[in-house]
């Protein structure tokens, strides 16, 4: 597959102006609804389709069916980004208005390290191709192990990401609206916000070590790993908004994700032994969803939308109009004048 260098402009140029539509459209902080949720989320998903079909229609039904293989196996694995999204939100009781500001510079982020790692890998992949066989020994791993420990809950607060932040970033004790960072007294410090979103920063790398081998058994073109990446990515803060108050339904499908990761890695253990046929993988892939996803849906016939549970409230509160107002500029520290400094030197500089 060649793809040339005004084909990925293109494409970057696409997901750059599709970001921007995002930024503008939720420029002002507020409450994303199931319905605004829903509609960004089918907007997105087609925006995936579209492209895959382009793909086809250039490239032929090898390489389409790569791409939707890929862009599968990433949508599927990004639900567990969501679930631990509700936990990092509901633990620190992150507002709801101000939640997509998060995941959007998480998403940009993750766009950057993902093609980082993806560059990383293809490189591997192309000079070492046994790597490969490493990267199937280690999704039959992941798997295993997601399927032993599927019940174990996440406490954001104890994890060793927050407890790093906590001990060697100053940071205040409330929410300043969007804010990142402030200046208080000539100081600059972290908002609980920031801290939220280097732990999603960080959640987002550690699963990416699992979904970036995950997709390089389905296809090896890094054009194709890349852009099922970026569209399956740029859908999850609506998914998020959409379906974080209902992971308590989908009490199966870590055991589907826990299947696919072995499935797609005894595919590239046997590689060389026995080529299973992209639209066979393409099936197996969609099949294992599906049904984990019916299981789940039908076992929780009945039950309704809920908060995720978390064991204790988040130690933040929202700073009053009062502190807002004090805040200094964060760009521009204040001049500290010395006790000699005359009366006519600091007029002059006003």
């Amino acid at each position: 597959m060649t793809v040339p260098l005004w084909a990925w402009l293109t494409v970057l140029g696409v997901i750059m102006a599709m970001l921007a539509i995002d930024l503008i459209a939720h420029r002002t902080a507020h409450i994303i609804g199931v319905k605004e949720a829903a509609g960004w989320s089918i907007f997105w998903v087609a925006s995936g389709v579209t492209f895959g079909a382009i793909i086809w229609w250039l490239f032929g039904a090898e390489f389409g069916q790569q791409y939707f293989a890929g862009f599968v196996i990433e949508k599927s694995l990004a639900v567990d980004n969501v679930f631990i999204w509700a936990i990092i939100f509901t633990a620190f009781a992150v507002p709801p208005q101000f939640q997509h500001r998060v995941l959007f510079l998480g998403v940009l982020g993750a766009l950057v390290f993902r093609g980082i790692f993806i560059a990383a890998g293809a490189a591997l992949i192309e000079n070492f191709s046994w790597v490969l066989y490493i990267f199937g020994a280690f999704l039959v791993f992941t798997g295993i192990q997601m399927l032993r420990h599927r019940n174990q809950n996440f406490d954001p607060e104890k994890s060793r990401t927050y407890t790093w932040f906590r001990g060697h970033v100053p940071m205040t004790d409330a929410f300043y609206g969007q804010r990142l960072l402030i200046r208080k007294g000539g100081i600059l410090l972290a908002t609980p916000l920031l801290a939220v979103l280097v732990l999603v920063e960080v959640t987002d790398i550690v699963f990416a070590v699992d979904s970036i081998p995950a997709i390089f058994a389905v296809t090896s073109e890094p054009f194709l790993v890349f852009t099922a990446n970026a569209f399956a990515i740029l859908g999850l803060r609506a998914m998020y908004f959409l379906l974080a108050d209902l992971m308590h339904r989908f009490v199966y499908l870590k055991i589907g994700l826990a299947v696919l990761l072995v499935w797609v890695g005894v595919k590239m253990l046997l590689l060389e032994v026995f080529y299973i046929p992209t639209t066979v993988s393409l099936l197996v892939i969609a099949s294992i969803l599906t049904v984990s996803i019916v299981a789940s849906l039908v076992a929780t016939r009945g039950q309704s939308r809920r908060s995720v549970e978390v064991t204790s409230a988040g130690p933040f509160r929202m700073a009053t109009d009062d502190e807002i107002a004090r805040v200094e500029s964060v760009w521009h520290k204040p001049r500290v004048r010395t006790s000699n400094e005359s009366g006519a030197d600091r007029d002059r500089r006003k």
